[in-house]
């Protein structure tokens, strides 16, 4: 992981991880699941995997807050999704991102 200090803005976050291969953009579809735009693949919780999250926030306005995720799936496809923080959260990918985390958290206890 690179040092963020220097990654102040949105753009210079998503133009760095788009070199280093993340190129799809996700989203959570009606399903619930994590897919791409065309919603030609979708993937499970427990077929991603987070890889390196960046938080935002607004300079003058506490509601500019968000954050990126860099996600990884079980098929190799390598991408990112943003979400809100508070009242314009979506609140279905805050769902799949708790429970792709919580999977996480259970096999870390499982290898300990």
């Amino acid at each position: 992981m690179q040092d963020k200090v220097e990654e102040r803005s949105l753009v210079n976050v998503l133009n760095r991880l788009r070199k280093d291969g993340y190129k799809y953009d996700f989203k959570v579809g009606r399903d619930g699941k994590l897919c791409t735009m065309e919603e030609k693949e979708s993937f499970a919780p427990d077929q991603v995997r987070i890889v390196d999250h960046y938080r935002f926030e607004g300079e003058s306005n506490p509601d500019d807050m968000s954050i990126l995720y860099a996600l990884e799936t079980a098929s190799g496809l390598k991408g990112t999704i943003s979400n809100s923080y508070g009242p314009y959260a979506d609140e279905n990918v805050d769902t799949f991102l708790k429970q792709v985390e919580d999977l996480g958290k259970n096999l870390d206890k499982n290898d300990k």
